[in-house]
C-alpha cells in the first residue's frame, strides 16, 4: 500500500456554474502539457475535483510541476481504496503511520459523498478514529486543534484520504480568458504583469522593441530568456521583436527631448495594437506602475492611450517596487531582469521627461513625421519566435 493519487482542488473555478466544465476541460489540458514528461500518469477530471493516477511515478517532481499550473487552488497526495469499512480503515491506519506521529495528535475528518455508503459520517469517523487508536501508540485525539487531520471522502468512484494541502497558484486556467497582447520590456516589472495576467485566464503573446546596435544581443537574449521562464506558467509563447531604431531616431530627432519619451510609448502601443490585430488579440498587458517614472504618471497614460481604444491592462497599477520585485524573485524571472543589458526605453530616456504631457502638443510634434508609414514598415519586420516549456535554445534559431 501506498500514496497512488494526487487530489486537485479548483478553488475560484467553483464559482463558475453552468461554464465551470469549459473551465475544468481547459485545466485538464494545461495539466497534461505540463505533466508531458511523466508518461505512466492518468488524469481523472471531475466537476468539483480532479484526479491523478500516479502509476507508481515518484509524487515530489509531479507536486512541483503543479504547483506552477493557474487554476489550482490547492493540491494533496492521496491514497484511495475501495468503500468498503475494513479496507478503509486498513488504509486510514497506513496512512497515519506515515508521519512521525507518535506524541502527536490527530482527527478523522470524513465527508460521505457517496450517500449509498451504508456508514453515515459521524459513524465513519468514530469507526475510523477508534481503529487507528486501537493500532498505535503515542497518538491522541484532538478534534480543534489536530497535528493531524486525517480527512476521509466516501465518493462513488472509491474513498480517497488525504492530510496536509500543498498551495496551488490558485486564479483561471490559462487560456480561458481569451488572448493578450503583452508589452515586455527586459526589465523586472513587465514579466510579473505577464504572470499575473496569465493567473486571471489570458493566453499572452508577447512584443518586444529592439534598437541594434542601441542595444545588444545579449539585451535581445535577455527578453528570450524571460519569455521562456513564463512559459512555464502558461505554455507556449510566440514572442514578436519589433526592429525599432529607424521609429526610435527619427522621433528623437524630430520631437522635443521632454516630449520623445510620450512619442515612443504612443508609438510602441500603435504598433503593439497591430500586432494584437494580426493574432487576433482582445488586450494589450503593460507592466505600468503608477507614478513609478514619468511615462507611467496618469497624465502621461492618458495622452498615450490617446492612441487606441483597445484595452489596456495593468496588473501591477497599485504595486510599488518592493511588491513587484518580491513577486519576481518568487516567479523566477528577477535574476534575469537584472542582467547589466539595457533596453530601447532605458538607453533613450531624456533628462527631463514631461511628467504632466499635453496630447495637443504631442500631436503637434508627430505631425512632422511619416507616422502610419513608418509604423506599417516596421510591423511588417517584425520577427517572431514561439518559446516552449523546457524548449533548448538552439531550437530557436
Amino acid at each position: 500500500m501506498t500514496y497512488d493519487h494526487i487530489v486537485i482542488r479548483y478553488g475560484e473555478m467553483s464559482t463558475k456554474g453552468k461554464n465551470r466544465l469549459q473551465f475544468v476541460r481547459c485545466l485538464k489540458r494545461n495539466i497534461a502539457k505540463k505533466l508531458k514528461h511523466f508518461p505512466n500518469l492518468q488524469i481523472e477530471a471531475l466537476r468539483d475535483r480532479m484526479y491523478i493516477r500516479l502509476h507508481h511515478t515518484p509524487p515530489q517532481p509531479v507536486i512541483e510541476k503543479l504547483q506552477e499550473v493557474f487554476g489550482i487552488q490547492s493540491l494533496s497526495l492521496a491514497l484511495k481504496t475501495e468503500n468498503d469499512l475494513q479496507k478503509i480503515k486498513e488504509a486510514t491506519l497506513f496512512f497515519v503511520k506515515q508521519f512521525p506521529y507518535e506524541g502527536k495528535t490527530f482527527k478523522i475528518s470524513a465527508r460521505r459523498a457517496d450517500k449509498q455508503f451504508p456508514v453515515t459520517t459521524n459513524e465513519l469517523n468514530y469507526e475510523l478514529g477508534s481503529y487507528v487508536l486501537k493500532n498505535t501508540t503515542g497518538l491522541t485525539v484532538d478534534v480543534h486543534h489536530p497535528d493531524i487531520d486525517v480527512r476521509v471522502e466516501v465518493r462513488k468512484e472509491g474513498t480517497y484520504i488525504t492530510a496536509y494541502d500543498v498551495p496551488g497558484a490558485g486564479g483561471l486556467p490559462v487560456g480561458t480568458s481569451g488572448k493578450a497582447m503583452l508589452m515586455l520590456s527586459g526589465g523586472i516589472d513587465s514579466p510579473v504583469a505577464g504572470y499575473l495576467a496569465m493567473k486571471r485566464g489570458l493566453q499572452i503573446e508577447a512584443v518586444h522593441f529592439f534598437s541594434p546596435p542601441f542595444t545588444s544581443e545579449r539585451a535581445k537574449q535577455k527578453v528570450i530568456d524571460l519569455a521562456q521562464r513564463l512559459t512555464e506558467f502558461g505554455g507556449t509563447i510566440r514572442l514578436h521583436i519589433v526592429p525599432f531604431t529607424e521609429l526610435q531616431q527619427a522621433i528623437y530627432k524630430q520631437v522635443p527631448e521632454n516630449y520623445s519619451l510620450i512619442a515612443t510609448r504612443r508609438a510602441m502601443l500603435r504598433i503593439t495594437d497591430e500586432i494584437r490585430k494580426k493574432e487576433n488579440g482582445l488586450a494589450i498587458v503593460t507592466g505600468e506602475s503608477l507614478g513609478q517614472v514619468a511615462s507611467q504618471t496618469l497624465e502621461s497614460m492618458v495622452v498615450v492611450n490617446d492612441v487606441t481604444t483597445t484595452p489596456i491592462l495593468r496588473p501591477l497599477i497599485s504595486m510599488d517596487k518592493t511588491e513587484i520585485i518580491a513577486i519576481a524573485e518568487r516567479i523566477g524571472t528577477h535574476h534575469i531582469s537584472i542582467r547589466p543589458y539595457e533596453d530601447c526605453c532605458t538607453i533613450f530616456t531624456p533628462k527631463a521627461p514631461k511628467t504632466k504631457p499635453k496630447k495637443e502638443k504631442v500631436i503637434q510634434y508627430e505631425q512632422f513625421l511619416p507616422l502610419d508609414e513608418m509604423i506599417a514598415e516596421t510591423v511588417a519586420r517584425v520577427e517572431t519566435i514561439t518559446l516552449k516549456p523546457d524548449q533548448p535554445l538552439d531550437e530557436l534559431f
